[in-house]
């Protein structure tokens, strides 16, 4: 089994090529090259060095790895006939997914890497920037849009042409303005090099982009281009709470921020309900200003941060989805929860002394009522058929009653209690959320009561001048329009 060597050819000039890459690309029996496509090949042919390219191979598939997998393949093969010099653009070690293949297999095959001169120097003076402030090097072929740091310069290489310009601009422009300036860098390092400002929206207009392109992205240097992101909003958080921060945020507890968490989620189901989108984004916002709120307070405190927070939640949804992120299999969605439930039974690590004891007692009472219910079922609590539901829904309303005509308050109260929960059970059999039950009932009374009151308005009457039977006529009338 023969050593394939691997060397870099550097930005594009053989002039910047090391003496030892030189004279090892000279000596070499067997030469390779992952591309022809370089400045630096010409030359090298000039001076008698000739070699076999991969280029063809580029022709043969659809996606990028399965270039570089074949390429890989053949270069081990040829390794058992002997010593093999592969040569790759640039430095051997940036940007080259080949090279990474082939030091996976050093296991099977001996590797050795040789010298180059990386593309990026030439790029970091090309565009004027000292990398010490902080880049990001982003493969433009294989990304994903979350991965995109501003607060670095960005550099995006292999943007071999304007289809892989596109992808990149388009998970750009989700992020930043239009007009935002980059830079397109072709050849950097090379006598042939360009570098070209423009506008985002243009980035996969332009002409010059070759499979020696780059796409330089300056970092953001603006706090209102970064609005959007999460690192933002957690020091704006932190702010607030700090020393010469908001003296209301300041002063707030876990305990008196309790109101407003429950406040928020209502007027986001209230959104919900609506299906307001935007109303959507700002009541979602509100929620989740309250989560950070309890996450700065817990970090000031030296207890918990965000990060605690979003780590206990992301394994739970991992451990908790063995069908999606293991080798679990499920056929149905109610096999989903048997599972969730069994996984989070086995979670627990004190003993409750009652099932219901996992039911957060802070709930409204008719969703206290609801899991409860739901809890007992669990186990076999539960009547089997609705008819027997009904059956204590009458009993109910009836010791209702008989409560009524004796005027008992404590015990009345305790009796309407009981019927709630009994037809709480009936909303239950029919998976009918009773929360969300009642609160469509209040907005159907808002409806129709603001209809009365606008027709008492437009007859110029005085509520004190109609009567019940004509005000519920007018309600009937408001049922008849749909409201």
């Amino acid at each position: 089994m023969g050593t394939i060597t691997i060397v870099g050819l550097g930005a594009g000039d053989i002039d910047q090529l090391p003496f030892g890459v030189y004279r090892t690309l000279k000596q070499a029996k067997r030469l390779f090259l992952r591309t022809k496509d370089h400045p630096v090949v010409a030359q090298l042919e000039a001076e008698g060095i000739h070699a076999q390219s991969f280029d063809d191979v580029y022709e043969t598939y659809d996606q990028f790895e399965q270039v570089y997998e074949h390429i890989v393949k053949v270069l081990c093969e040829e390794a058992k006939k002997g010593d093999v010099v592969y040569a790759v653009p640039g430095h051997p070690l940036v940007a080259e997914r080949t090279v990474k293949l082939l030091m996976e297999k050093q296991s099977d095959i001996s590797v050795r890497i040789e010298g180059g001169q990386s593309f990026l120097d030439a790029l970091f003076t090309a565009v004027g920037v000292d990398p010490i402030e902080g880049f990001q090097f982003i493969d433009a072929t294989s990304f994903q849009p979350d991965e995109i740091q501003l607060r670095n310069h960005i550099v995006f290489c292999q943007v071999y042409d304007s289809f892989v310009a596109s992808d990149v601009k388009l998970a750009l422009l989700e992020k930043l303005p239009h007009d935002y300036p980059v830079f397109i860098v072709d050849a950097a390092g090379s006598k042939q090099e360009r570098a070209k400002k423009v506008a985002l929206y243009e980035l996969d207009r332009a002409t010059m982009v070759s499979n020696l392109t780059s796409v330089y992205v300056p970092k953001v240097e603006h706090d209102e281009l970064l609005y959007h992101d999460f690192t933002t909003l957690r020091r704006v958080i932190a702010t607030l709470r700090g020393p010469n921060g908001c003296p209301w945020d300041r002063k707030q507890t876990h305990e008196s921020l309790k109101k407003y968490l429950l406040e928020e989620a209502y007027e986001l189901l209230d959104a919900i309900d609506r299906q307001d989108d935007e109303n959507m984004i700002e009541e979602l916002g509100d929620v989740l200003l309250q989560v950070m709120l309890h996450a700065q307070i817990g970090e000031d405190e030296g207890m918990f941060s965000i990060d605690d927070v979003i780590r206990a939640i992301t394994e739970k949804m991992v451990r908790r989805h063995p069908h999606v992120f293991g080798d679990v299999h499920v056929d149905h969605a109610e096999e989903v929860v048997r599972n969730w439930q069994a996984i989070k039974q086995a979670e627990k690590e004190k003993v409750f002394d009652s099932l219901l004891d996992d039911v957060a007692k802070a709930l409204p009472s008719t969703l206290r009522a609801y899991e409860y219910q739901k809890k007992a079922a669990e186990v076999g609590f539960d009547w089997s058929e609705v008819q027997s539901m009904w059956h204590k829904v009458e009993e109910e309303m009836n010791e209702v009653k008989e409560e009524a005509d004796r005027m008992d308050e404590e015990k009345l109260k305790s009796e309407f209690g009981d019927l709630l929960f009994a037809l709480i059970n009936v909303c239950r059999y029919y998976k009918i959320n009773p929360e969300e039950a009642l609160a469509m009932a209040n907005e159907k009374f808002y409806r129709r009561f603001q209809y009365i009151e606008q027709k008492v308005k437009q007859q110029g009457g005085e509520w004190q001048a109609y009567s019940l039977k004509q005000l519920d006529d007018i309600w009937e009338e408001a049922k008849r329009e749909g409201l």
